[in-house]
């Protein structure tokens, strides 16, 4: 690991080697936001404005990153966001990330448009299965992703509400990925100049049973995921509350109003969340949220987009998170390094959290201080 830590400190520095190592096309899927892409720089802006004062003459501290999130004890504060068509990033991709997850003890989120299905990941899943969906249309759909998932071993579903309709992600478009991905001659082309990513394009294993007799073509923003999926209301969210049995997460709330309606729906905790700026580009920063809806809501607080390190999920917790997601980071680290990638970024983490806790004498994360803003 000491190798590692001098050449890749930095998720970005897992980043630069990602860009490096896999075709335009998978790239421009993994990084692109939508539009002119404000929604992603404001996340990074607004983390950047958040400020914590250090503490001094605080002596040696022995670091606790431990978190408890839906009843369940978690070693570190943050775990993998859902990602959809992961394989197009590396082969065997949710394989290798639900393994490291697995390992660390931290939860794995599979996402419903993933290139393998919930029956495939059922080996290599830890205690900390979360299963991510995209919401069918159709009842019997609905039920029998529910009862795959839970067979599987998945105890957390979390529903994504922030996707009504396909985004436009312009440079995703550009790069000429194709819906089902397909390799034309100028993907090809981008293949040859990447040797060590592997030929073959994955499909989404998961939805093959819903999706075997159709052969209608989307848009390159769009997926197989879109002609089963409808814009869910707050009675559908009702319907999932009564038909899933383990704990339910919403993902992609913004606004401090749902908070109330949410809970009472008996919803067990609010994902906050701008899809990472890749589906609406004039939304707030995700973290400029946080204070308001911890405010607003008693629920445990799962936070995304725009974390970049250790830092930044202490951003998070201190501003009013109970726990952080990474997506394109994990990402960033398996295109980089293969699966080596992954155990170097957890511990990358760990380590980077476990500094600035010490600059700030933070023992626990309950120990962080009040948040300040760089205006």
């Amino acid at each position: 690991m000491t190798d590692l830590h001098s050449k890749y400190p930095a998720i970005s520095d897992l980043r630069d080697a990602a860009y490096r190592r896999i075709p335009r096309f998978a790239w421009e899927y993994l990084d692109s936001a939508t539009g002119t892409e404000a929604t992603k720089q404001r996340n990074r802006a607004a983390l950047d404005r958040i400020g914590l004062v250090p503490s001094i003459l605080h002596g040696e501290i022995d670091v606790d990153l431990s978190v408890n999130l839906l009843k369940r004890e978690l070693p570190l504060p943050f775990g993998v966001a859902p990602v959809g068509m992961s394989g197009l990033m590396w082969p065997d991709a949710e394989g290798h990330i639900a393994r490291a997850a697995a390992k660390a003890g931290i939860p794995y989120t599979l996402s419903t448009v993933a290139s393998q299905s919930p029956e495939d990941l059922a080996p290599h899943l830890g205690a900390e299965a979360w299963f991510q969906m995209y919401p069918p249309r159709d009842e019997d759909v609905r039920r029998d992703m529910l009862v795959r998932a839970r067979s599987a071993g998945f105890h957390t579903l979390v529903l994504t509400v922030d996707v009504p309709v396909a985004s436009r992600r312009e440079r995703q478009t550009r790069s000429g990925l194709t819906q089902p991905p397909r390799l034309t001659p100028r993907l090809l082309a981008q293949v040859a100049a990447c040797p060590a990513w592997a030929l073959g394009m994955p499909r989404m294993r998961g939805l093959d049973k819903y999706t075997a007799k159709t052969a209608t073509a989307l848009s390159s923003t769009q997926h197989a995921g879109y002609l089963l999926r409808t814009s869910p209301d707050w009675d559908y969210v009702k319907w999932l509350r009564d038909a899933w049995e383990g704990s339910f997460v919403i993902k992609g709330v913004l606004r401090i109003e749902d908070a109330a309606k949410l809970e009472d729906l008996g919803v067990d905790a609010l994902w906050i969340s701008n899809h990472a700026g890749r589906q609406f580009d004039a939304a707030p920063a995700a973290i400029d949220v946080l204070p308001g809806m911890r405010k607003a809501s008693k629920l445990p607080l799962i936070f995304d987009s725009g974390i970049e390190g250790g830092l930044d999920i202490l951003r998070a917790i201190a501003s009013g998170a109970d726990f952080v997601m990474l997506g394109r980071a994990f990402h960033f680290a398996l295109a980089a390094l293969g699966p080596t990638g992954l155990d170097h970024l957890i511990d990358l983490l760990k380590k980077d959290l476990e500094a600035n806790m010490g600059q700030l004498g933070a023992r626990s994360l309950a120990d962080l201080p009040p948040t300040l803003r760089f205006d």
